[in-house]
């Protein structure tokens, strides 16, 4: 246990209040919470923290600074180099935390950070609707969108990023902001595409577009049909 690291009566006072699961070394569980999707990478956080909702990420984040240590972000996991998880850290896990909820009349989508594009892509098909999301699908919504967002349909409807409207957002001093363009355009700026360390993203708001069909494959011409192909292309 890390209990004399990280502070044994801060750590029972979290779990006291959290709806989610505090893990330490030794725990079950621990080692697949800390397992992400680059094999490689073999780290062990001091704690972590696996949050439910907006509350449990607040508290973890006190919690983190009270005992002095590193905090550390996961959300779906997938980042080659690793940075949901550090050596002695505290890895606030949102990966539990998937709801997702589509309002087709208003053509937007809450997301929690927890989930999965292609758990995002099936509820809003549902209602004939999308937002740019991953060419990978197990990706992660949150990692994915606060990077900017690559994807499919960028070339129509912009990046991930583009379509964002809102986030809730927990920031270095454990207080939950909502985040949009009338409430602090330079923070909601920030988060898209602007890096990280603006805080935990609990969840996301997007603006959803009409989609009925997708059609995908190779394009391929001729050799001799290049000119052709390139000065349409071109003009």
């Amino acid at each position: 246990m890390a209990t004399t690291d990280t502070g044994a009566g801060q750590l029972d006072e979290l779990r006291g209040a959290f709806s989610g699961s505090i893990l330490e070394p030794g725990e079950p569980g621990y080692d697949d919470a800390r397992a992400i999707h680059n094999g490689l990478i073999d780290r062990r956080p001091a704690v972590i923290a696996r949050c439910r909702n907006a509350a449990d990420v607040a508290d973890a984040v006190r919690y983190g600074r009270a005992a002095g240590l590193e905090i550390c972000v996961r959300g779906g996991g997938h980042n080659a180099a690793g940075r949901a998880v550090i050596d002695g850290a505290l890895m606030i896990d949102l990966s539990p935390m998937k709801g997702i909820h589509v309002d087709p009349v208003a053509r937007t989508a809450r997301v929690q950070g927890g989930a999965l594009w292609r758990e995002l892509n099936r509820e809003t098909a549902v209602h004939g609707l999308a937002v740019t999301g991953g060419a990978i699908s197990t990706t992660g919504v949150a990692g994915l969108t606060l990077g900017g967002g690559l994807g499919w349909l960028m070339a129509k409807h912009g990046l991930a990023a583009d379509n964002l409207l809102g986030v809730e957002l927990v920031n270095a001093d454990g207080q939950v902001l909502n985040v949009t363009a009338e409430s602090d355009p330079d923070l909601l700026w920030a988060l898209r595409g602007g890096g990280g360390n603006f805080g935990v993203a609990a969840s996301f708001e997007f603006r959803l577009h009409p989609l009925s069909m997708v059609t995908g494959g190779l394009i391929a011409h001729p050799f001799d049909a290049a000119g052709d192909m390139l000065r349409f292309y071109r003009e």
